[in-house]
């Protein structure tokens, strides 16, 4: 589902939550963001495989679906730090099950013996 299509009330709840969490990077930061709050520089250090331009994209849409607060400092340099918000740690308790689920699922396919082809 596109965001635009996420404003859209006619959808499935499962939908509707996907489209907040869609995409490599926005779960992992939901993660992070669990243990407190952090910069931008924190982050991309804590997740080396991300551009800054990537991260500062979804956490722009993480702030905009309001999982995360962002707060400047008037101070020089400038400093931002970033929070989850109660409705990000919401969101963050309802996925702990799946995330449960996710790894019993991987649990089951590394114990299935795999079958050679046949020649």
């Amino acid at each position: 589902m596109s965001r635009a299509r996420a404003q859209d009330t006619n959808v499935c709840g499962v939908s509707a939550a996907i489209v907040v969490i869609e995409g490599k990077w926005k779960t992992h930061l939901l993660w992070l963001l669990e243990t407190g709050p952090h910069r931008p520089g924190a982050l991309r250090r804590m997740l080396p495989e991300i551009s800054e331009k990537v991260l500062t994209q979804a956490l722009r849409e993480m702030e905009e679906d309001g999982l995360v607060h962002r707060e400047v400092y008037d101070v020089l340099p400038p400093k931002t730090v970033y929070s989850l918000t109660a409705f990000g740690r919401e969101l963050s308790e309802a996925l702990g099950p799946l995330s449960d689920w996710g790894h019993r699922r991987l649990d089951r396919l590394t114990a299935i013996p795999v079958v050679p082809a046949a020649s």
